[in-house]
């Protein structure tokens, strides 16, 4: 496993979860991610990246919601858990992200190569 498999794994972790409303998609937005987490995810034509893109969705949501929602990138997944990226619906965990754990997940993304999502 790659050190940067390791550091992805690691960071999940500190991410706490909570459950999204039913039927929203408000924050799945096109994003960039890691390229190491873009490897885990299914590969998708060149029309359906442009179509979502045009529709301003990520490439992987679907019609009942994120296709791959067990291995969302790190951005995805701090959705609702940080003042900074908030849920518009009011959700989120019991206890957000711990500050020092967020500003470690934001210097991993800031110091890899991102692609779109």
């Amino acid at each position: 496993m790659s050190c940067n498999r390791h550091k992805i794994h690691f960071l999940r972790e500190l991410i706490p979860s909570f459950e999204c409303e039913p039927g929203c998609h408000d924050c799945c937005g096109p994003v960039t991610t890691s390229a190491e987490e873009m490897a885990r995810l299914p590969r998708k034509s060149q029309a359906e990246q442009v179509a979502a893109l045009e529709r301003l969705d990520c490439v992987h949501l679907g019609p009942n919601g994120c296709t791959v929602y067990e291995e969302r990138p790190m951005i995805c997944r701090l959705f609702g858990t940080t003042p900074r990226l908030a849920c518009p619906r009011g959700r989120g965990p019991e206890q957000m992200i711990d500050p020092a754990a967020e500003q470690l997940v934001h210097q991993f993304i800031a110091t890899t190569r991102q692609v779109l999502v």
